[in-house]
């Protein structure tokens, strides 16, 4: 409703009522579950905490609140898109699998989505054909794209063989399809695609379609590497 110091000045004018009557001088505990609070009339209820999630997204499984064709969504896995106002940060289209991160932390969703930041994200794709050094060292300098040149990325080859390969790559930008399309730019088509971090948070062995929550530290990591101050609500619980 108001800073601390607009709210003492509420109170003193008498606008703040606690179960109908004026609070005293000296103050009044609460709470928050029993008493009501109303200033001008007008009921104020506690904030809830927010909430940040970590899932690992299922092949197929849509970044979007609802889909027409009533395909499978991210939200369908942790109970709705109404569920605490959650959103997704960022997207990962349909044949993407892995990480993602979702809340109710508008500022902090922004921070995380925007190139201005450089919050890294890491990637683990399954490419044709094996990628040679000077593939790799166009991807760490940046390649050309129809939008433009990309930024310096971390690249590396993980393994190959048959004719297909693994490929670490870690960017900190988020254009449209970008991994896909800078493996693409070298000529080692995509054929399998998931996303392994973001920032501190990892994957690690989160299950296809499981969530659990971030832990303070993953979260106190993330506010550090987007500039906000302070920590924030987290928690070890894990989803159904």
């Amino acid at each position: 409703m108001a800073s601390r110091r607009a709210a003492d000045l509420l109170i003193a004018a008498g606008a703040v009522l606690v179960n109908g009557h004026r609070p005293p001088p000296s103050g009044v505990l609460i709470d928050p579950e029993r008493d009501r609070v109303t200033v001008h009339g007008r009921r104020v209820l506690p904030r809830r905490p927010s909430r940040y999630l970590a899932l690992n997204k299922p092949l197929g499984t849509l970044v979007t609140a609802a889909d027409p064709q009533g395909r499978p969504t991210v939200f369908d896995l942790v109970g709705g898109p109404g569920e605490g106002r959650l959103f997704a940060v960022g997207r990962l289209d349909a044949a993407t699998t892995g990480l993602l991160l979702l809340t109710d932390d508008g500022e902090l969703a922004y921070r995380l989505s925007h190139p201005r930041y450089k919050v890294p994200k890491e990637y683990v794709a399954v490419v044709r054909g094996i990628p040679s050094r000077r593939d790799l060292e166009a991807l760490r300098c940046g390649v050309e794209l129809e939008d433009g040149r990309t930024l310096p990325a971390e690249a590396e080859l993980l393994d190959g063989g048959t004719g297909r390969a693994r490929v670490r790559l870690v960017i900190v930008e988020g254009r449209n399809h970008q991994v896909r399309r800078m493996l693409a730019a070298v000529g080692h088509p995509v054929e399998g695609l998931t996303r392994t971090a973001v920032g501190p948070v990892r994957l690690h062995r989160l299950r296809p379609g499981t969530w659990r929550r971030l832990r303070p530290s993953e979260l106190a990591a993330l506010r550090l590497a987007t500039g906000l101050a302070g920590g924030g609500e987290g928690g070890a619980g894990r989803g159904r």
